[in-house]
């Protein structure tokens, strides 16, 4: 009989939180949830899925019976033929060793945390049995490996030998090894959830037999040596290490098992959270997050709070500034420079390893801070990178979960992954959807005379067993797709007056604070509508309840348009808690008319509702969402990205239009840019945005006075915008009744920058014969008679890349318009300080560099309107190469690239076992009895990509 402890249905509670999760059990997500649909095909390949396959590896590198299993596949195969389990005494060296599939064992963790959360939250006896069948292998593995005594601890377990770990300590780069403690802590980690959420005492006593061995291997080492490894790229990668050693010393109650998590400590890192410094561009970003939960918990049992401001410190660096609209980080996994969203757009954005990281950070920096923020970032995440990263298909093999979940136009995820490291926390992510649905206070269950409080954090429906108060707390919810969610507080034995408190979080999408009411079904049916505080980001709603009452919670959702903090013309579209993404075939970024369609709350119109009115317009997109599945704005079609879908979709797009306009209201007025590119509505709705229709009315007469002194709108122009502003629907309320413009000799001053300008147009509110409200445009007659200069664009036909660099040669065209109506202009051209030569057609740049392209238009009354763009033109990729040398039975290859322009941004490289990694030092390649194909290619800072270059090593035995 196995041997089991009560299971705890909860694993890696930090003891100092102020809130603490449920047990997975008592939640349970209703089937018509958002997240079902993925929980349920996940736990299918749990239940159908051979645990020989998993254990078959791990048996292989035993000498064990591998009872005929197939290794899952990929990064999880059985090694090279001719690899030896070697130990670190008896390990040939690269230049005779031959190994593959070195992260080999990590997937086969992840399946077993997998299976332990799936027991936990569904008490199915055929999913522990798994777990314990599981267990007993790696069991059987572990004695059979400490019986061959080549190991330096009957601790060790691994599907390899003990030689990476004795590589790693000499410095050994990726290539030759591949990140040992990562895998070891994916084991450990396997084994500690087998423990704590299925009680198995075994996995217990493996994995403090495993903690033994890394203290053996760590203790032995000085301080510098340590620091260096975990610096190394990919090859020091070692997951959550410091977490799992923490973790393990309360479960063993051994306190060297903590001071063994100190010794994982990155030093460099942790003085520049505390410290504030930004030192995230270029780090591996998933080599490092899984650190921060590990600082967490050194934290906890240590009270050092430089761990917690350290984490605090990082996550602020990362969050928004390094973040996606679905909640990713990273490009080809690495971070790119600080506050830089459109910048970092490339072709392999968002790996899904990260935000499964970063949604644990935030889960445990909520339960310490009660900080709302933090929950905010775990709603998007979860919903619009988890979820979506589960495509809308059954399997029986692979866990079909997106490896990189990219933003760039026209993009896909990538679906499958079978043995990768997405794969392996794609398998954990959708069995747990529950673990966060709902919090406790620690303070209530301590404090005999304290409220029971209860945190709502996420709105889905879902039922929650909180037995503590007698009670059954049942939510239903139209969100992701509206604002409405209902809670009713029921159950059997549940005493009738009992003060609950529940916390409701205000989400930060939420257009105004959520209204609240209570209905009682038991009093015939009375609702009253109820106040609440905000606390913490939270509705505080403490009353005494009664079985059957249902608490109303309404929030405002709206269709919003999202810029990217770098770019804000680059935008992504939202509604309440969801990123739509447009539909379509296009892989360059589609160029839409959204500010034309926004209101004062930050909503956007979408196709087919100018008609509709505040609250109802969101209720009609959130009826489209539903009934179509899609939105649609300027004719594109818009629809959540949680589905699963694998078509190809635009994350965000850019901001423009032809037309100045405003909801309801065109002018035919042409959108001129100045020369750095800004226009007339990008300084109306430049933040802080206007709120009220009076604030919007100010900025309008504010910034079209500065759009006819610089040459942006002619007189009648002018006239055409602030008409249509008088009548424009921004405030949701429908078309308002249509101004009249005022010329008139006092000259009205603003606060425009440092400077107080003269002749700026104003406004007053004046009623007509029937009582209606109109608005009077008061011009300054010295602003509609000012000679005005001409205004003069310079255009290029074409976007930049992501980058700002052009990858393709612009042609630059030049037009300038006689705002003034004099007559005779002369445009002239100029590049950089060179002479100025007459403008006669559209002309190309002589090439790749940086430009200066100057224009200038000269009116017959002398007025100079003036242009200048700084133009950077990239058009070849990158040309690296690789140098081998040769040793023994192995090569090392160092790959190298030059690009004369922009730059070299990255070398990126894959092999047989690998996947298409950075490179960031030389590698080795042990040779085998076949030839390997090594493919690598560079990549420019402007983002012109090299054609993949082969590098072909020969077999083993054709190298004299």
């Amino acid at each position: 009989m196995t041997a089991r402890e009560t299971t705890m249905s909860a694993s890696g509670i930090l003891s100092s939180a102020q809130l603490r999760p449920f047990p997975l059990d008592r939640v349970q997500i209703g089937d018509d949830s958002v997240f079902a649909r993925a929980k349920n095909q996940m736990l299918h390949l749990a239940r159908v899925y051979p645990v020989d396959r998993l254990l078959a590896v791990f048996r292989a590198n035993a000498g064990l019976d591998t009872r005929g299993a197939l290794a899952p596949g990929n990064w999880e195969d059985f090694g090279h033929p001719r690899e030896q389990a070697w130990g670190e005494h008896d390990y040939p060296g690269r230049e005779n060793a031959q190994t593959a599939n070195l992260l080999r064992g990590h997937y086969a963790g992840h399946f077993l945390s997998m299976l332990s959360l799936a027991y936990a939250g569904e008490r199915d006896e055929a999913l522990r049995a798994k777990v314990d069948e599981f267990v007993a292998g790696l069991g059987e593995v572990q004695r059979a490996l400490a019986a061959t005594g080549r190991y330096s601890h009957p601790g060790f377990l691994a599907a390899y030998g003990e030689w990476q770990f004795s590589r790693l300590e000499h410095f050994a780069p990726y290539g030759e090894i591949w990140a040992p403690y990562y895998t070891t802590h994916k084991i450990m980690a396997g084994l500690l959830d087998a423990y704590e959420l299925a009680g198995s005492v075994e996995a217990r006593d493996i994995a403090v037999s495993m903690g033994h061995w890394v203290a053996h291997r760590l203790t032995r080492l000085d301080h510098e040596r340590n620091q260096r490894m975990w610096s190394l790229y990919i090859a020091g990668e070692y997951g959550g290490m410091n977490e799992t050693m923490a973790r393990l010393s309360v479960v063993a109650d051994e306190p060297l098992f903590l001071e063994v998590a100190r010794l994982f400590d990155q030093d460099d890192l942790i003085a520049a959270g505390v410290d504030r410094r930004d030192v995230l561009t270029d780090m591996h970003a998933n080599q490092h997050l899984p650190q921060l939960i590990g600082y967490l918990h050194e934290y906890d049992l240590t009270g050092e709070r430089r761990y917690l401001d350290a984490v605090l410190g990082l996550w602020d660096q990362i969050v928004p500034g390094r973040t996606f609209a679905h909640g990713g980080t990273g490009e080809s996994e690495l971070w790119g420079p600080p506050g830089t969203v459109a910048g970092d757009i490339g072709h392999r954005n968002a790996e899904t390893c990260a935000t499964y990281n970063l949604l644990k950070i935030a889960r445990h920096l909520f339960a310490l801070t009660r900080d709302a923020r933090f929950m905010a970032y775990y709603e998007r995440g979860v919903l619009n990178h988890i979820l979506a990263s589960r495509r809308d298909v059954d399997s029986d093999t692979s866990p079909e979960v997106a490896y990189m979940f990219p933003v760039n136009p026209g993009t896909v995820a990538e679906y499958d992954n079978i043995g990768t490291c997405c794969g392996g926390t794609g398998l954990e992510n959708h069995v747990k959807y529950q673990d966060t649905i709902f919090f406790t206070s620690v303070h209530a269950d301590a404090d005999a005379d304290a409220d029971a409080e209860l945190w709502v954090n996420l709105f889905t429906p879902a039922t929650l067993d909180w037995r503590e108060q007698r009670a059954t707390v049942r939510m239903q919810s139209t969100q992701p797709l509206g604002g409405l969610t209902e809670l009713r507080v029921d159950g059997d034995d549940f005493i009738d007056g009992a003060t609950l408190t529940l916390r409701i979080r205000v989400p930060d999408w939420a257009v105004e604070t959520p209204t609240l009411s209570v209905r009682s079904e038991t009093a015939g049916g009375t609702t009253e509508t109820i106040t609440a505080p905000v606390d913490d980001g939270y509705l505080v709603v403490r009353r005494p309840w009664s079985a059957g009452e249902v608490l109303r919670i309404e929030s405002r959702a709206a269709l919003r348009a999202v810029p990217t903090p770098d770019d804000p013309a680059l935008q992504s579209i939202e509604f309440g808690p969801s990123v739509l993404v447009a539909r379509s075939d296009a892989t360059t970024t589609l160029d839409l008319a959204l500010a034309q369609r926004r209101r004062l709350d930050g909503s956007v119109r979408a196709d087919g509702s100018s008609s509709i009115r505040g609250a109802d317009a969101a209720e009609a997109v959130e009826a489209a969402l539903r009934s179509e599945g899609a939105v649609h704005i300027a004719g594109v079609r818009f629809e959540p990205v949680w589905t699963g879908s694998d078509e190809r979709y635009h994350m965000y797009v850019r901001a423009s239009g032809a037309e100045i306009g405003f909801v309801g209201a065109e002018t035919g007025v042409p959108v001129r840019v100045r020369h750095d590119g800004t226009s007339l509505l990008d300084d109306i709705w430049r933040e802080p945005a206007p709120v009220t229709r009076a604030d919007f009315l100010d900025r309008v007469g504010q910034t079209a006075s500065a759009a006819r002194r610089d040459g942006l709108l002619s007189h009648g122009e002018l006239v055409e915008v602030l008409r249509a502003a008088a009548t424009a629907d921004v405030d949701g309320l429908g078309r308002h009744p249509g101004g009249t413009v005022i010329e008139t000799d006092a000259d009205a001053e603003v606060e425009t920058g440092s400077a107080t300008a003269t002749q700026a147009v104003t406004w007053r509110e004046s009623a007509d014969a029937e009582g209606i409200r109109l608005v009077e445009w008061l011009v300054p007659r010295a602003l509609a008679d000012a000679p005005i200069a001409p205004s003069v664009a310079i255009t290029t036909g074409m976007l930049p890349a992501p980058s700002g660099w052009f990858t393709e040669v612009p042609t630059i065209a030049v037009t300038a318009d006689d705002l003034s109506g004099v007559g005779g202009l002369n445009v002239e051209v100029s590049l950089g300080d060179g002479e100025w030569m007459p403008y006669t057609a559209p002309f190309p740049l002589p090439g790749d560099g940086e430009h200066r392209v100057r224009a200038r238009a000269t009116d017959t009354s002398g007025a100079v309107g003036h242009a200048a763009r700084d133009i950077a033109v990239d058009t070849g990729a990158p040309v690296s190469k690789a140098t081998v040398r040769r040793l023994g039975s192995s090569v090392e290859i160092t790959l190298t690239a030059t690009d004369e322009v922009s730059g070299v941004e990255r070398i990126q490289w894959e092999g047989p076992g690998t996947f298409w990694a950075t490179f960031q030092e030389a590698f080795v390649r042990a040779l085998s009895d076949d030839e390997q194909v090594i493919e690598f290619a560079a990549t420019d800072r402007a983002g012109n990509e090299e054609p993949r270059q082969r590098l072909i090593l020969p077999a083993r035995g054709d190298v004299s």
